[in-house]
């Protein structure tokens, strides 16, 4: 049981991902398919948040600090820290050698990415919902079947 609660992310991801499929798929309103895509999506941002994420990984931020490393001084690339000049500003970048431990920014990025595409995905999915309901009067997709079924038996709008 106490191996559920330490996965507990995955557990929310999965049911997130479960419930906005599940509202995909049996809902015929167009409004309540674009909720459970949204839902589906989240659980998606929350799933590479996740993986993302490195246990004791510090953010990947340059610290103004002179005494950083064992020795403090700006060694070679390849043996320890380096001293990298901003502006007025000194850096210490840590080396292959040093003992910090960066969590990965690529995840983040991407998922800021992914909330981006999702809200242009949603809001054009919005503005097509609005215009299906000027057209048909609705926005039930058995109404539009309809609708269109009889337009083109009978090749006129009711």
């Amino acid at each position: 049981m106490s191996d559920w609660f330490a996965q507990y992310n995955y557990i929310v991801v999965i049911i997130l991902m479960m419930t906005g499929l599940y509202i995909v798929f049996s809902s015929r309103n167009l409004i309540k398919k674009l909720a459970g895509l949204s839902v589906f999506q989240t659980s998606l941002f929350l799933l590479y948040i996740t993986i993302g994420k490195v246990s004791g990984g510090q953010p990947p931020i340059l610290l103004e600090d002179k005494s950083y490393g064992k020795d403090g001084g700006g060694q070679s690339l390849l043996s320890g820290p380096v001293e990298v000049a901003a502006g007025d500003a000194a850096f210490i970048l840590p080396g292959p050698g040093s003992d910090v431990l960066y969590s990965n920014p690529l995840p983040h990025v991407l998922i800021l990415t992914a909330i981006v595409v999702g809200v242009a995905t949603l809001s054009i999915g919005l503005a097509l919902t609005v215009r299906i309901r000027e057209v048909y009067h609705t926005i039930e997709e058995d109404e539009i079947e309809a609708a269109d079924f009889v337009y083109n038996l009978e090749g006129t709008a009711d």
